[in-house]
């Protein structure tokens, strides 16, 4: 009982705590209405570290918050594959509609996370910026674009998307300032220690497996710092395991994470599935059997989409639509005038539960009723990711 009152008051503060896109709204004097460029179109770029499935769905929900915002006629965006987003600057480039957009079809980086390229993209990207410059908005997508980018080497308007913690990363400076009036990165200081909290109170677990690459990058994704504060205060064990994730050899990364998988389900109660190159739409049947087979309770850092995959549990992100909104309202107030580094950065996405009922019968995991009635997103199968 303990427990489930908890688990419930969880959801009752974050409740109290969110402050919606709205609220958000009102404490900025900037407009949203869309508005020309001296009679021009706003030219857009992206810039990114590689591929990964959140990049892609991040990006696609913010196009259809400018569609809300009329800054973009509504379209029905295709359904891209697997974790690619060329195809989807691709399109949008060339197909999409808008009296006030354009997404310019040479201005799209991406370093397939190599680490050579990548100084070759920025250096690209960072030349383009200052010397041409034709771009008035920029896409940083992901950690590694967004460092690279966050400097006074340019002041082309930058925005930093799908950061998993851009303070940790070093990113931005802090929570109010970015440390660049050209630079803005949303951030929610909370989000993986809420996931890690009601992973806890829910499992009960004495130790928990995490799988991550061993520097400062890998570190952030994970959120390692808040999980071992979290442990301390908690009394759980952490038991870590090394993979490769920003490489551009995808099938060494997932290699990596699937070894890890089968080293962790030897001796940890749970595991905190983390953002990472190595889990992919390939990659996570086999994470799945392997924690499933060993009775051990999963929680997906990422969100929904993954449990519906088969891992045990997230906070869903409502396919990313809450955030796709937060940054059309930034795009399109920067569009008004106003200075990255001016506008809220802190965004927390209201709390949203994601089960799936098979894998709890699987591993043998009775969802309290009070989970089940909180829950948003719940999966009676193990769809595949393939």
């Amino acid at each position: 009982m303990y427990c489930i009152r908890n688990v419930l008051y969880i959801f009752i503060c974050a409740l109290i705590s969110f402050t919606s896109i709205a609220e958000a709204e009102d404490k900025s004097s900037f407009s949203t209405t869309p508005v020309l460029n001296d009679g021009k179109h706003w030219r857009v770029g992206y810039y990114e570290g590689g591929e990964y499935t959140d990049y892609q769905k991040e990006f696609t929900a913010t196009i259809k918050g400018l569609m809300k915002l009329g800054w973009i006629e509504l379209q029905t965006i295709p359904e891209q594959p697997g974790e690619r987003t060329d195809l989807l600057w691709k399109w949008l480039s060339t197909q999409i509609k808008s009296d006030y957009i354009e997404f310019v079809p040479d201005a799209y980086y991406s370093a397939g996370w190599d680490e050579e390229l990548r100084k070759q993209s920025a250096a690209a990207v960072i030349d383009r910026l200052k010397n041409k410059p034709d771009i008035d908005l920029m896409i940083a997508m992901g950690t590694w674009a967004g460092k690279d980018l966050a400097n006074d080497r340019h002041t082309t308007p930058t925005l930093v998307l799908s950061a998993s913690d851009p303070l940790a990363a070093g990113i931005i400076k802090s929570v109010e300032d970015s440390g660049y009036s050209h630079l803005h990165a949303a951030v929610d200081l909370d989000r993986f220690a809420r996931q890690v909290k009601l992973f806890h109170e829910l499992v009960g677990f004495k130790n928990l497996g995490v799988a991550f690459e061993n520097s400062a990058s890998g570190r952030s994704y994970a959120a390692i710092d808040s999980i071992e504060i979290l442990s301390k205060e908690r009394g759980f064990d952490i038991i870590p395991c090394y993979t490769q994730s920003d490489i551009s050899e995808k099938a060494i990364a997932e290699a990596s994470v699937i070894s890890c998988f089968e080293l962790l389900a030897k001796s940890a109660e749970a595991i905190y599935v983390t953002n990472q190159g190595g889990v992919t739409y390939n990659s996570i049947p086999k994470l799945v059997e392997i924690a499933n087979k060993h009775r051990i309770p999963t929680f997906s850092q990422s969100g929904a989409e993954e449990v519906k995959y088969g891992f045990l549990l997230s906070l869903s992100r409502a396919a990313f639509r809450y955030l796709g909104d937060f940054h059309a309202l930034t795009i399109a107030k920067v569009f008004n005038g106003a200075k990255p580094g001016q506008l809220i950065q802190l965004f927390e996405e209201p709390p949203k539960v994601a089960v799936n009922l098979k894998t709890a019968k699987i591993i043998g995991f009775n969802p309290p009723l009070l989970l089940l009635g909180a829950a948003d997103e719940i999966y009676h199968e193990i769809q595949s990711s393939q």
